[in-house]
């Protein structure tokens, strides 16, 4: 596995979740559990701990829109000194730490904030830092960088987090046309075929396009699994040594395609170095996943099973292969209890 990617996470007072440990995630990462006990908050803490740095947490947290008591004021107008103030404070305050980086804030004598950004890297079990790179900002430099490279940009959705918000025709057009610019386009379109017999898609006149036999048909007649299908592989195939976030990730996908989805999502995230993190409450798309990685034999996935103790507390079952082989082999319940 990368020495780059997650292995556990610590998180604390974030959404649902107070006092929360889970450890040795894998390259792929399925996370089942009943209705409302956290997934997609495990996933986003996850996707925040992904952060380079505090720009680039920032664009994160208005992405998914995970703290709008302190993000609605960025939303709308300038950054100003107390709103990323009390931004970066409250990030702090959450306890969201991974095995990639770490954010330390002290206030000076001057009442401004230093920001350093310490980004370990980490190797093995016992986590020994072998490199540590350090920055720091001082507040009104970095509300000058934020200005400039980021509230032109607020809008648009990353590669590395997919929902069914990300599949709207600007999203769709964008990452077609950086997969041409990046000659993938080519390796999309073999995979649209063999999953729904599309020949080719294209943006034509600043809409998502697809071409059956002879004709041209706008994306946006097509359902929601299409869309999905083509967002998660084409974010994948750009992305490379990094991350990607999917939400449902069987989110209209009918359940006679879930192998061969699984199938690419695999091999494309072995050969690209992509650590995945998906959620679903599908007990097909479970299936599908174990029997697809038995397939491959692929070794390094895991299935987080989230649920709920008698204390209410969220707690996280990480099965590694070998594990989540033999739960499925015996027809047990992971859809978490």
């Amino acid at each position: 596995m990368s020495e780059h990617f997650i292995k556990n996470i610590e998180i604390k007072n974030f959404k649902c979740f107070e006092d929360f440990k889970a450890e040795g995630f894998g390259r792929v990462n399925l996370i089942g559990g009943k209705n409302n006990v956290g997934k997609t908050a495990f996933m986003e803490a996850c996707f925040i701990t992904t952060s380079l740095d505090v720009s680039d947490m920032y664009k994160k947290l208005l992405e998914i829109n995970t703290h709008r008591n302190v993000i609605n004021q960025l939303l709308d107008t300038n950054p100003r000194v107390h709103d990323l103030r009390e931004l970066i404070i409250t990030y702090k305050k959450l306890n969201i730490f991974s095995s990639y980086h770490e954010i330390d804030i002290k206030e000076e004598l001057n009442g401004n904030i230093s920001i350093e950004i310490i980004d370990n890297m980490i190797f093995g079990k016992d986590e020994d830092i072998s490199s540590s790179l350090s920055t720091k900002y001082n507040l009104s430099d970095l509300i000058n960088f934020l200005d400039v490279n980021i509230l032109h940009t607020k809008v648009a959705n990353s590669m590395n987090f997919i929902s069914q918000n990300s599949n709207a025709d600007y999203s769709l057009n964008m990452i077609i046309d950086d997969a041409k610019l990046m000659n993938k386009l080519d390796v999309l379109n073999k995979y649209l075929f063999e999953m729904f017999k599309i020949d080719s898609i294209d943006t034509i006149k600043y809409k998502p396009f697809v071409k059956i036999g002879d004709k041209y048909s706008e994306l946006a007649h097509f359902g929601q699994g299409i869309k999905t299908f083509i967002n998660i592989i084409s974010s994948m195939l750009l992305l490379e040594d990094d991350f990607i976030f999917i939400d449902e990730v069987e989110n209209g996908i009918h359940y006679s395609h879930l192998d061969r989805l699984w199938e690419i999502i695999l091999t494309i995230s072995r050969d690209q170095k992509v650590q995945v993190f998906a959620t679903t409450h599908s007990k097909e798309c479970i299936e599908s996943y174990a029997r697809v990685a038995k397939k491959l034999e692929d070794k390094d996935i895991t299935f987080i099973d989230l649920g709920k103790n008698k204390k209410n507390e969220i707690k996280a079952i990480v099965m590694n292969s070998e594990r989540f082989q033999r739960e499925i082999e015996m027809r047990n319940e992971v859809r978490g209890w």
